[in-house]
């Protein structure tokens, strides 16, 4: 069973982002017990492990496999076809889905180490990550969304940022008209794209092997060059100097030996950076608060991660 108690207090304080995640989270206890007796699962230890939208389970399979059980926000559409997504790969670069409830968000995995390529050095990961999109970047099923679908929404959001929003008017501007120019772009859509592959998301096979396998996939008919941005924003230290020179040699490294076109990554860095800010600022306001500190820090880390791509 699992209690409401047991829910990782991190996961919990999602509740502050608004009525959907309070219900979530009110009715995830009751989901996860129901899974873990449905599936036969035994947990597998008390410790439970969580992301920013999702609650894991360690557990035992009723064939002595050890696996994990996710269950993900049901509350946006970011992560709906996840499933679809890792049965299409099917273990090739990702971890390997044994069963799933596409309803639920509920996914059974095979249990991963908990190893990630924060583990080993920038560069070294960079490369990694570059290998891992020639084999993740394969034709996309026809009934796979398209990156296309929601970057037209996306866009119309950033149409309406407010002229006063802490970002340079220069860069929305920049931001929607690369964004259309996508979207007329038969190139926009057509192989499955991760959407988020950054270092975390990478974790070790436990073979001892030192394969790499990519997780929490949120699946799209899209464009390769979309991929790189999460692994410039992520993990950038300002203490440890100047982080345009991290994020140019990211952003190099990835790009040539994955065998990008520069131009049309750099311009998609552009797209999904503003709209990063333009989230922070819009969550705010769906809040009916003011920018935190954190958003504030966020906001900046977005600009900063843009202008070093165009420098």
């Amino acid at each position: 069973m699992i209690g409401a108690a047991d829910i990782p207090p991190g996961l919990a304080a999602q509740a502050a982002l608004g009525p959907a995640w309070e219900d979530w989270l009110r009715r995830l206890p009751a989901t996860a017990s129901a899974l873990l007796d449905d599936w036969e699962l035994r947990r597998d230890g008390a410790e439970l492990w969580h992301g920013c939208e999702s609650l894991v389970i360690p557990v035992t399979y009723r064939d002595g496999r050890r696996a994990v059980l996710k269950i993900a926000f049901d509350g946006d559409d970011e992560g709906a076809q996840e499933a679809l997504g890792l049965q299409h790969w099917a273990g090739r670069g990702a971890v390997r889905m044994l069963r799933a409830d596409p309803r639920l968000r509920a996914l059974l995995l095979e249990r991963l180490e908990r190893t990630d390529l924060t583990s080993i050095g920038d560069d070294e990961a960079c490369r990694v990550m570059a290998g891992l999109y020639g084999v993740l970047h394969v034709p996309a099923p026809g009934r796979m969304a398209r990156l296309t679908t929601h970057l037209e929404r996306w866009l119309a959001g950033l149409q309406s940022m407010p002229r006063d929003a802490p970002v340079p008017r220069r860069f929305v501007e920049q931001a929607l008209s690369l964004g259309k120019d996508f979207l007329s772009d038969d190139s926009t859509v057509g192989v499955v794209v991760h959407g988020d592959l950054h270092h975390e998301n990478v974790l070790a096979e436990p073979s001892g092997a030192r394969r790499w396998l990519v997780i929490d996939p949120k699946p799209m008919s899209g464009d390769p060059h979309y991929e790189p941005a999460p692994m410039l924003w992520n993990r950038l230290d300002r203490r440890q100097g100047d982080p345009r020179y991290v994020i140019r040699s990211r952003f190099y490294t990835i790009v040539d030996d994955a065998g990008l076109d520069p131009d049309r990554a750099r311009d998609w860095v552009i797209v999904r950076m503003i709209l990063n800010a333009h989230w922070a600022i819009e969550d705010a306001e769906k809040a009916s608060r003011a920018l935190t500190a954190d958003d504030r820090e966020w906001i900046t880390t977005c600009i900063t991660v843009a202008k070093a791509v165009l420098d």
